[in-house]
């Protein structure tokens, strides 16, 4: 086993990109809601819609289960000084398309989604973020259609091999998963499908702890589709979770990886043996007091490493 280069003591990375930014703290801005500009791409019959802040290289944000966009706000403030960044909400969510059908909501179309987007942009190639579910997808779009990624960033998903791996044999992981087995089995109507709650704007945003944001997201979730959340995992969520049991080549791009280590969801052991699977640099940061939503929990840990990990890549 070759050795991994890992950054998991990260007051290097916070140093140097604390310097590049002239020692600026990254926090989002009360009225980026009102600065981003808003757009949609057209997959099929399927709308996406994605929020932009800034100009440069692209930098595509996928967010992940139960989020939209704003997820991102931390990180669209930090970056927006040097690059377009380029938030979307995936399909079932606030403002994008919500088709019926459990196959609508297959990886295919999820991964189809993003690179409709990118497109749309007029770029050829963009960096590529994605978080729970949309680090799952972003893996994917990555692996499968590695023309348009020319970098890569994940927060807490593994590696779809090391997942599958974790969930063969780690019985901790194979617990902790047992809230998407009922995703799976359940329906939105179920009245205690979302960790023993129904499905509600008010249940669905209770994880965010900004009182502010989390207006926004009951609003967000008013518009999206609960049916189409669940479909993710009726439709790509194996026993290995999502991408289990596919050969994938080995990734000839820079990857950086977060993991909030607080994530009771996904275990940190999915973490090793990560840079097996990348033939390029590797970055791993992990924040110790963050739990599953890592962007906002360590949201200054996040921003000021995505952005100087970026930057020594422009």
């Amino acid at each position: 086993m070759r050795k991994p280069t890992l950054i998991q003591t990260v007051f290097l990375v916070v140093l140097v990109s604390s310097v590049l930014s002239g020692g600026l703290l990254f926090a989002a801005d009360g009225d980026l809601m009102s600065r981003v500009e808003h757009g949609y791409a057209t997959n099929g019959d399927v709308k996406i819609h994605y929020a932009t802040l800034g100009e440069g290289p692209v930098v595509v944000m996928i967010h992940g289960f139960p989020d939209f966009w704003y997820s991102w706000r931390h990180q669209m403030e930090a970056l927006a000084s040097d690059f377009k960044v380029v938030a979307i909400d995936q399909r079932g969510y606030n403002k994008s398309g919500q088709p019926e059908g459990q196959s609508n909501y297959n990886m295919q179309h999820l991964v189809g989604d993003v690179v409709t987007v990118i497109k749309s942009l007029g770029v050829e190639t963009a960096t590529v973020v994605g978080h729970d579910w949309g680090g799952a997808v972003a893996w994917q779009v990555a692996l499968n259609v590695p023309s348009v990624v020319d970098k890569l960033i994940i927060l807490n998903l593994p590696h779809p091999n090391a997942l599958a791996r974790e969930m063969a044999n780690n019985q901790e992981q194979q617990q902790n998963s047992g809230y998407a087995r009922k995703f799976r089995e359940g329906k939105a109507t179920d009245p205690d499908i979302f960790f023993g709650m129904p499905m509600r704007p008010e249940t669905l945003s209770g994880w965010v702890t900004d009182g502010e944001a989390r207006k926004l997201y009951v609003e967000a979730f008013k518009r999206s589709s609960f049916d189409g959340m669940l479909a993710y995992y009726k439709e790509n969520y194996g026993d290995g979770g999502p991408g289990a049991g596919r050969e994938v080549p080995a990734l000839k791009i820079p990857v950086l990886q977060f993991h909030g280590l607080k994530d009771t969801a996904l275990h940190s052991d999915g973490l090793n043996n990560t840079w097996d699977w990348i033939a390029a640099d590797y970055t791993l940061v992990t924040a110790p007091d963050a739990s599953h939503f890592v962007q906002q929990d360590a949201a200054e840990l996040v921003s000021s490493s995505m952005k100087w990990w970026l930057l020594a890549r422009k």
